[in-house]
């Protein structure tokens, strides 16, 4: 599976949005955080885009204009930021559903 990660400015966070309401992008894995919550600067957002690599290239083509890509060594952490955040939140839910 293909991924990328931009930082765009928290200005331009309605265009984000549309760029991933594409009818292409929009079948595809998204998440979209205050940068601030991740350790990043307080005036940007970061989006992620993972799924198929014709799709991930389709934002990449709409999000550039608006922010700039993520380096590896930068996009890899706040990744796995990414999928920590998502694992804790399906072990929160799983307290919904124990038994005691």
């Amino acid at each position: 599976m293909s991924w990328t990660i931009y930082r765009v400015p928290s200005s331009r966070r309605a265009e984000a949005e549309a760029a991933l309401r594409d009818d292409v992008v929009s079948r595809q894995s998204q998440k979209v955080r205050d940068a601030s919550a991740l350790g990043g600067p307080s005036d940007s957002i970061y989006v992620l885009v993972e799924g198929a690599p014709d799709a991930v290239r389709r934002a990449e083509e709409l999000l550039g204009p608006l922010g700039a890509r993520l380096a590896p060594p930068e996009s890899e952490a706040l990744l796995a930021r990414f999928k920590d955040e998502e694992e804790a939140a399906s072990a929160g839910m799983g307290l919904f559903f124990t038994d005691e």
